[in-house]
């Protein structure tokens, strides 16, 4: 890091990141905040602190800038002055000539602001979110994802097993949450080995280790797939790139899982609500109880499908492959990632109506609780916005550049991405709130560095260093620690020497794969053409505003 690359670097951004972070932290780890409001305050917090935040426009302001912008050009190099009806509108509307919006209250910008990152995150994610909760609910309850895991079962073997389970773990994960999955195969894991009587530690290690590389770095999955909204990335996109980073990490998973199996050999225990007795009674369904196993494993391969789809037309046409527009067109209507989690949560509630029989009513009351789970989700989700909408409007970009971090290299910048959400990950303990969060604060320290051409990778790498900052070090504050603790019957210390050792494993190994992948293949991104010098700062809690009052886009964003 070259601290001389500027003269005299303001790091006032800094310490306002740090005071936000650490407030974050202690907010929810000391005084037992929920994560929803530990960020929503801090993001509050970090507006505060902030010397100078932009304006926010009213909606007669949003209006009347939006016209006078565009009729004086203030934004090129030959503005043209207001005459005097506009100089009187603007007067009155206490914004000056180059746009910017006086008199406001500093406090009242602070929480608006917040609330406009909020929004933004909210409205680009929030949707997804409640689809996925349908769709892991009706699958369980349906009994297709027992279907996929007995068709694994068939299909490898016994002697394969570990397989069966850590590929049932991977896939129901991509739509599913870690802990409703863990929750849904441990039983078939005790009940398996009940039938082969060894390799219990095997098969819990399997399940756990390849859920939770799902549950981190591939999308539709919420949390990876906030990172790349963040980071202005292509659902698509995150999705081929998280499911070849995972091949590695899966490896690691299965090696460990069997060391720990070799080592430990723990053995099955009473766990509550699990008796061993009742256990034997999964392994005794008769398959045509269930669904079958197409209808069963489209929810979860229909999405990934479909919203791929939308980043193999563009690879297409970069290799000369023209699709017909009106195909592309209607390609990309379904590939839209809330059109296909919505084509695959209507596919999981018909398949679920059709199991129990159930009426339309009946269906609609049994959405309740998926809607209530993803709600929360939801929440926290547009608070991490708020958060890193806020770090964005301190001015760190500016300050990142200004200090030459870029020049510390590719390498030390995506370990600086996965290092800051490591920290955030052990100190509070949810994975998702540190990726929300590790990925708010990098989405304008990127967008800076984009911007000035110094990014020396594709952002997609940011995005996968990020996800593998969110497994190091989960112990007793990860509410994920527990479940499988609880569920599985292992001893804390056994949880520890397993569990926590996998993941951390994961992460080390996933930070060194990304490195050395964006060493090797970088694609760094073009840098995009210089734009007339802005000063206006007007926002508006109607949607619109401009360029400065959010990070500015990644190369990724601007063809979205």
């Amino acid at each position: 890091m070259n601290l001389l690359a500027a003269a005299s670097p303001d790091y006032t951004p800094f310490w306002i990141l740090a005071a936000g972070v650490v407030f974050v932290i202690a907010s929810i780890v000391k005084f037992r905040l929920h994560p929803f409001l530990g960020l929503t305050l801090g993001a509050i917090l970090v507006g505060l602190i902030t010397p100078e935040l932009p304006g926010v426009a009213s909606r007669d302001q949003a209006s009347f800038m939006a016209s006078y912008e565009q009729e004086n050009q203030i934004y090129g190099e030959a503005p043209v002055a207001p005459d005097a009806e506009q100089k009187e509108k603007l007067q009155k509307l206490n914004i000056d000539p180059d746009g910017n919006i006086g008199g406001q209250n500093h406090l009242v910008k602070a929480i608006k602001l917040s609330m406009i990152g909020f929004g933004n995150l909210v409205g680009g994610i929030g949707f997804v979110i409640a689809m996925a909760a349908i769709i892991g609910v009706c699958m369980m309850e349906s009994g297709a994802a027992d279907r996929i895991v007995r068709r694994l079962m068939a299909t490898l073997g016994e002697d394969r097993a570990a397989w069966a389970m850590l590929i049932s773990g991977f896939v129901l994960s991509i739509p599913v949450f870690f802990d409703t999955v863990f929750f849904l195969l441990i039983p078939l894991a005790r009940a398996l080995a009940l039938r082969t009587g060894k390799n219990y530690t095997l098969y819990v290690c399997a399940v756990a280790g390849a859920g939770a590389i799902t549950h981190t770095i591939v999308p539709p999955t919420p949390g990876p797939l906030i990172i790349a909204e963040n980071l202005g990335q292509p659902a698509g996109n995150a999705i081929i790139a998280g499911i070849l980073a995972a091949v590695i990490p899966v490896a690691i998973v299965m090696w460990l899982a069997n060391r720990f199996n070799d080592k430990l050999d723990i053995p099955i225990r009473e766990t509550k609500g699990s008796s061993l007795d009742k256990l034997g009674e999964i392994v005794k369904k008769k398959d045509d109880e269930l669904p079958g196993f197409g209808i069963s494993v489209l929810p979860v391969l229909l999405p990934v499908v479909l919203i791929s789809i939308v980043t193999f037309i563009g690879l297409a046409g970069k290799f000369g492959v023209t699709v017909p527009a009106e195909l592309k067109k209607w390609l990309e209507f379904i590939g839209n990632k809330n059109v296909a989690m919505f084509i695959a949560a209507l596919i999981a509630m018909y398949t679920l109506a059709k199991q129990r029989g159930w009426t339309f009513e009946k269906l609609g009351e049994s959405m309740n609780t998926p809607l209530e789970t993803a709600g929360v989700i939801i929440l926290i989700t547009g608070a991490g916005g708020a958060f890193g909408s806020m770090i964005g409007h301190s001015g760190i970009g500016d300050t990142i550049r200004a200090i030459g971090v870029s020049e510390g290299g590719t390498a030390g910048m995506l370990f600086m991405a996965w290092l800051l959400t490591a920290v955030i990950r052990a100190a509070q303990g949810s994975a998702t709130v540190s990726m929300i969060t590790g990925s708010g604060i990098m989405a304008p320290i990127l967008a800076a560095m984009a911007a000035d051409g110094s990014l020396g990778c594709h952002p997609i790498y940011f995005c996968l260093a990020i996800g593998f900052g969110a497994f190091p070090l989960s112990w007793m504050n990860d509410s994920g620690f527990w479940v499988v603790q609880r569920m599985s019957g292992f001893t804390e210390k056994e949880t520890l020497k397993t569990w926590t050792v996998m993941l951390t494993a994961i992460g080390v190994a996933g930070i060194i794969q990304v490195i050395v992948a964006a060493a090797i293949f970088p694609m760094k991104p073009e840098a995009p053409a210089p734009e007339p010098e802005k000063t206006a700062m007007v926002s508006s809690v109607e949607g619109w505003a401009s360029p400065e009052n959010h990070p500015p886009l990644l190369p990724q964003q601007k063809s979205r």
